[in-house]
């Protein structure tokens, strides 16, 4: 019986081209360092985000927009103004979309993510 979800993974011909990139300027912490494969938060603990090199993925997403890892903030325009400031590129600006503020932008392989804020009632 499947339970939930475990966590998503995004795969680079190289994972040093992405790894400083999530670890360093997105502040996300490593909870498995192996070689060529990573695991960012607390494995077990929740849903993770996952990096890895993978011998048939080459070069520059084609199509970004077809998968959207989120990430949730609390304060997302304090995170939108230190990921720009840090040179993030954004495709759209923090947005009220009802229930949820949501900025969307790229890391460095063309990769689509967002940050969320869940507003609270």
């Amino acid at each position: 019986m499947i339970k939930g979800l475990g966590g998503a993974s995004i795969w680079s011909e190289d994972l040093q081209k992405l790894l400083p990139f999530y670890r360093d300027t997105l502040g996300m912490k490593l909870g498995v360092d192996t070689p060529g494969f990573v695991v960012l938060g607390d494995p077990g603990a929740g849903p993770a985000l996952a990096l890895g090199t993978h011998s048939e993925v080459k070069g520059m997403a084609k199509e970004p927009q077809r998968h959207i890892v989120s990430l949730t903030t609390d304060d997302i325009k304090a995170e939108h103004a230190r990921l720009k400031g840090a040179g993030v590129e954004f495709l759209e600006d923090p947005t009220d979309g009802g229930q949820v503020i949501f900025a969307t932008f790229k890391d460095p392989e063309g990769n689509f993510l967002q940050l969320l804020e869940f507003k609270t009632a």
